[in-house]
């Protein structure tokens, strides 16, 4: 057997086991992380059968067994797809374009979302594409003193702001050109990890709830779990769904759109995904793009049309910020299925809250300690 061959069949069977393992319900970090390529997987293992078929044209005959793991192969790349193609256009889009002849200025809600990079200095670049988004709101995260002071610079178009300044990568701000009737800070799994709770006045005087998170993620760098990031999304869900009203969560969830995980989050919350039959808007990784994914999220209610979503241009961070612009419409309701929770999904979303409980309860405050330390 030839060393191409060979090389070939190893890497089908390491596209087999990681889409194997990407199905497999677990929080252990060498598992999840198989969430995130699944575009690089699946162009990987398309490259690998064609080289495979083409190169038997001329190396001869296969075995049994080779066909067998390049059939698998072959599935792996139908399991793959699957996951995908919600994020195409050829499904069906999740949330319905606004109608412009029946346009509404005034119950519109304009937003950026961006992970500034905390160490990222390049503060004129922020200020330029932030500016030229003109957004009723910028939800910013990994802020930590010095960009807490560079947006402040944006304080008379955004007069409305709530500063979370934090040197650990978890800051986060908001600052608003529209009334802010409530603002709250809140940890909902560490008391290291903030998340906001706001109401935002339109213009129309129509209020909406808005929830910014950016949990902690899995690590496979410092073999950290996805253990209290799911739980956070259980919570941010579950109280989500207790708003009767309309409602905006955003932020960088640490998680692909595509995750067991989200769409748990969707199914709890009952919040629809406007990317879903439009296209992934993936946002990091902005200096490789060969290996980006969508991790920067914004869910609504079905309360709301998409008037406009767009992957804004790069600003000096290793993420992208992302454009939203949504309008209050509530004759859109009956067009929007809004996700539906299933029968499992409240004992499990329960099951990984008090995973979380529990794996805080057994760590000593120096592991605690020692892990956030290492998640910086």
């Amino acid at each position: 057997m030839s060393v191409f061959r060979i090389v070939l069949i190893a890497l089908a069977g390491l596209i087999v086991v990681a889409t194997a393992l990407s199905l497999v319900r677990t929080d252990a970090w060498w598992v999840r992380m198989f969430d995130f390529p699944r575009m690089q997987l699946t162009v990987a293992a398309i490259v690998v059968v064609a080289l495979y078929v083409g190169s038997n044209l001329w190396l001869g005959d296969p075995s049994w067994w080779e066909w067998g793991l390049f059939a698998a192969l072959a599935v792996a790349v139908g399991v793959q797809g699957t996951q995908m193609v919600p994020y195409t256009s050829i499904y069906p889009e999740q949330t319905v374009r606004a109608n412009p002849a029946d346009a509404a200025p005034d119950r519109r809600l304009r937003l950026v979302v961006s992970n500034v990079l905390m160490e990222n200095r390049d503060r004129d670049r922020w200020l330029e594409v932030v500016r030229e988004a003109d957004p009723d709101i910028i939800a910013a995260v990994e802020t930590d003193a010095w960009w807490v002071e560079t947006s402040r610079e944006l304080a008379d178009a955004y007069p409305h702001a709530v500063e979370v300044p934090q040197d650990d990568t978890y800051g986060m701000l908001l600052r608003s050109k529209l009334p802010l009737d409530r603002t709250e800070v809140r940890h909902l799994v560490e008391d290291t990890v903030p998340s906001l709770l706001l109401t935002v006045r339109l213009r129309s005087g129509e209020p909406v709830t808005v929830i910014l998170l950016h949990p902690r993620p899995p690590r496979p760098d410092i073999q950290q779990d996805a253990t209290l990031r799911d739980a956070e999304l259980v919570l941010a869900g579950r109280e989500a769904a207790e708003e009767k009203g309309p409602i905006v969560v955003a932020g960088d969830l640490n998680d692909v759109a595509w995750s067991h995980t989200t769409r748990l989050f969707q199914r709890l919350s009952g919040l629809l995904d406007p990317r879903i039959g439009r296209g992934t808007f993936s946002t990091f990784h902005a200096e490789h793009w060969w290996l980006r994914y969508p991790l920067d999220h914004v869910f609504h209610s079905d309360h709301f049309a998409l008037v406009e979503l767009r992957r804004l241009d790069p600003v000096g961070s290793d993420h992208f910020p992302m454009l939203i612009e949504l309008e209050l419409d509530p004759s859109v309701v009956p067009l929007q299925e809004a996700p539906e929770t299933e029968a499992d999904d409240v004992e499990e979303g329960a099951d990984m809250v008090d995973e979380a409980e529990e794996m805080k309860a057994e760590e000593t405050p120096e592991e605690r300690r020692e892990r956030e330390e290492e998640d910086q």
